[in-house]
Order: structure tokens, then sequence, then C-alpha cells
């Protein structure tokens, strides 16, 4: 019998959830990228040890598990649709090739998480009209998740959308339909986030299926025909409100993070590639002080760097640079520090955000990267294929993880030679700074790693009802 009392792992304010218990376990999705028919599986990391200590296999090959995410967080709080019944219990893990959900129920035992349902792809497409489930928040009202396809999947190049937002029932995890009464203008879709105190969301752009799962397309990129937009949304009437632009030539408008403090109405974004000089950027978005319009500008640009023809992938040589391509970053509880994953160049990198219109960059680890391939200190004779890919960061903003891991058919383009798949640990410094934990090095064998969730909570996949 369930009662009406909270899961003690839901917070009000991000505050209060930054002084949450320091979690234990963490969970990392990884996929099978030999063909040999295994099925991809769910990892649980002993964070204290740096051992996998559990490993949940699919029930089928071929589902490319990648993004992942809680059924339920603190927005449950949240006093117009309040669920204080429910538990953070079920990882809900999509996988992006096969377009199936699986339900994970992680109570009975923490480290070996049981499959409880399996949503198949013909129910999405039916129920909602997508395929390519990716992102996973949990909200106030059920669980949503984008998706990168129309309901027919893979079909003619670019044009195999719109993708867009579903719900899952917070209870049965059934899907409810399509999100979007009024979509607008929007067609491509990646990450979404929302401004719980501000009754908006916004989305992000990537590409269809057929425009990202052989990898990337450099007539598309140098033609401009990946995302370059964000969206917004009004949250409570689900109907597209306005459209930002990035440019034309900032290409794959990927990863957003709102601030956590729902009274803030500001965040981050995440742009791959300029096809002016394969620079990176972060945007800052913002509402404006009439309450309607919302900004969008560039307030961090990472530069290109220059490598030599020989170091270089096939599809890099003619640039002769090694473009960082930003494909994660993460935000602590505080709004006070934004990661940066630089996945190509093997960089993580910290900025002080606490003036967002004015970053300044605090903290720099290197490990990996196409040329570089810094090592681990661990192994400081080994070099490291892969770089900084999917970050999470404590609830506590004082230990940073990631995985190297990014997409199989972009693993194959940029790292020809195979990825060996690892996790990492940063201890990030009171007042800035990022350091290695030089004990803390978890590898996955013949599997790719990609999403990490923290046992309890993190700082991405959590969002609040009340200011701090």
């Amino acid at each position: 019998m369930q009662t009406w009392k909270p899961d003690p792992t839901f917070y009000p304010s991000p505050k209060m959830a930054m002084r949450a218990p320091a979690e234990e376990l963490a969970y990392v999705v990884a996929f099978n990228s030999s063909g040999d028919k295994r099925p991809d599986k769910m990892c649980v990391v002993n964070v204290q040890s740096g051992e996998i200590v559990g490993e949940t296999p699919m029930p089928n090959a071929g589902d490319e598990l990648h993004h992942f995410g809680w059924s339920a967080c603190s927005a449950a709080l949240c006093p117009y649709a309040p669920h204080p019944h429910v538990e953070r219990r079920y990882l809900v893990v999509p996988g992006i090739r096969s377009s199936r959900i699986h339900i994970l129920d992680t109570k009975p035992d923490p480290q070996s998480p049981k499959i409880v349902k399996v949503i198949e792809a013909e129910d999405i497409a039916a129920r909602a009209g997508y395929s390519r489930p990716h992102t996973i928040h949990c909200g106030a009202e059920g669980v949503y998740v984008s998706a990168l396809g129309g309901a027919n999947g893979k079909t003619k190049l670019g044009e195999d959308g719109p993708g867009g937002i579903f719900l899952l029932d917070h209870y049965d995890f059934n899907v409810l339909g399509k999100w979007e009464v009024e979509r607008g203008p929007q067609f491509l879709a990646y990450d979404f986030w929302w401004h719980l105190g501000f009754d908006s969301m916004i989305t992000s752009e990537w590409g269809t299926p057929s425009m990202i799962e052989d990898g990337v397309n450099p007539e598309l990129l140098l033609g401009g025909k990946y995302g370059h937009c964000l969206h917004i949304w009004d949250l409570r009437r689900r109907r597209h409100k306005q459209t930002m632009d990035l440019g034309v030539q900032h290409q794959m408008a990927l990863e957003l993070r709102p601030a956590h403090d729902p009274s803030r109405a500001w965040g981050f974004a995440g742009v791959v590639v300029s096809t002016e000089d394969l620079s990176a950027s972060i945007w800052l978005w913002r509402r404006g002080e009439n309450g309607k319009e919302w900004t969008a500008k560039k307030i961090i640009t990472i530069p290109a760097v220059a490598a030599e023809e020989e170091q270089l992938p096939p599809l890099l040589k003619g640039f002769k640079a090694v473009p960082p391509i930003i494909t994660d970053l993460n935000l602590s509880l505080d709004d006070n520090y934004l990661y940066v994953s630089c996945w190509a160049t093997g960089e993580m990198r910290q900025y002080d955000v606490s003036d967002p219109d004015n970053p300044k960059q605090t903290g720099l680890v290197k490990l990996g990267g196409i040329v570089n391939k810094t090592p681990h200190p661990k192994n400081p004779d080994r070099p490291l294929s892969g770089g900084p890919q999917m970050v999470e960061v404590s609830r506590d903003g004082r230990r940073v993880y990631f995985t190297n891991s990014l997409y199989d058919a972009w693993d194959k383009q940029f790292y020809p030679d195979g990825i060996e798949s690892w996790m990492v640990r940063l201890n990030a410094k009171e007042g800035g700074g990022l350091e290695v934990d030089k004990d803390f090095f978890v590898e996955f064998g013949d599997f790719q790693a990609h999403q990490i969730r923290l046992q309890g909570g993190d700082s991405s996949s959590d969002s609040f009802c009340f200011p701090n």
C-alpha cells in the first residue's frame, strides 16, 4: 500500500537538495557496438570502490541505449500537480535505434535493477506518432520523453520527422500521447527543459533519424541542414510561442541546461560546431523584461585546434583541425558552475557562471582526445581513446563523473581505431578548479558506456518548484 509521503530524495528547492546524502551508486548504460548480437545493459557502479557491482542485460539486441532518466523526481512536489506518493524508483531507459523503452525497478535491490516493462516501438508510434525516443525528464504530471523521428522511423533523408515530445503515465508507464497541441514551425528535435516558475518550455534541434544514424553527413553539415534553433513553448497550454535562430552556421544546437532555481528565467545551450571555423559555442537564453520575447546570445566560444592531417580521421583531414565538439553540459545545483564536454579535443571545462552574462573559465582537465589521447593518472603510459562526453555532477557539486562514448556511428567516424570505454571522476574544488580522482577509473570491456544517473538524484535529473 502506497502512502501519501514524499520520497526522501525529493526536495522543494535546489539549496535543500545540495544537502542530500552523497551518492553510493551510479547507473550507467552501456551498448554493444560489436554487432555480435549481445544485448545492451545497465551497469551499476559502486562509486566508493570504483567497481561495477551489477549488470542488467536488455531482453533484445540492437537497442543502442543512449540517454535515460528517473521516472520521478523533485518536480513531484509542485503545488499545481502534486504526486508525493511516487518514488525515485524506476529508470526509464530508451533504445535510440530500436525505439523501445525499458522500465527498470531499482527498489528491491539497487545493485540489480529488474526490467518490469518494455514499451515497444509500435506502441509509441500508434499512441504518440513518434520514434527514436531520446531524452527523459520527470515532470510534475508525468514522464516526458523527447523523440527524434516521426512514427515511420527512418525514411527519406531529412524528412522522417517531425520529432517532438510525448508523455508516459507516472504509474503504469503507458504511453499517454503526443505532448504538443500547436507545434508551430518546429520539425527537428533533440533536448527539452523547462522553467516551471514561468510556465515555459525550451527545446533544441539535432536532426531526424536519417540525418544522424549513419554518422555526420558532411553535405548536410556544410549545407546548414542540422538544427540551429531554440524554441520557446507555453508549458501549460502546450503551444509553440517563439523560435530563436542562432544562425545557420551554428550547427547542432543540442544540450540545454536551465537554471535550477525556478525564479531564474535563463539557461545555457551547447552548439556542437560552427561551419565557419569549426569552433564550438555556449549560448545564454533569457526571458525578456516584457515577459514575452526571449533572447539568446553567444557567451563562450571554444576554438578548434590545429592538427596534422595524418593525426586526423578521414572526416577531418581536409580541415587540418580538431573541432571541440561539445556533446554535453551540466550545471551545478547552485547555478554557479557550468561543465562543458569537448569530446573531440579531450577536454572537460568548468566555467563560473554565477554571473551568466560573463562566464569565467575556472577549471580544465584533459583526458583522451583525437590527437592527444591524454592518459589517466592511474595508468600514465596508456593513451586513452574517446574523450569527455556524458557528464553528471553530484548534488553537492563536489564530484563530476563522465564517460567517453558518444553514439556508435559517430564514435566510428571520429575515432576509427575504436573506443575503449571508461568512466572517471573529477573532484571540484571549492571556489573553482578541477582535479582528476587518481584512483577512480572504471572500464566497460567491449561495451560503450554512455549516460550516468546517480542514486538518489543528480544535477541534471531534478527540477524544482520552490526558489532557494
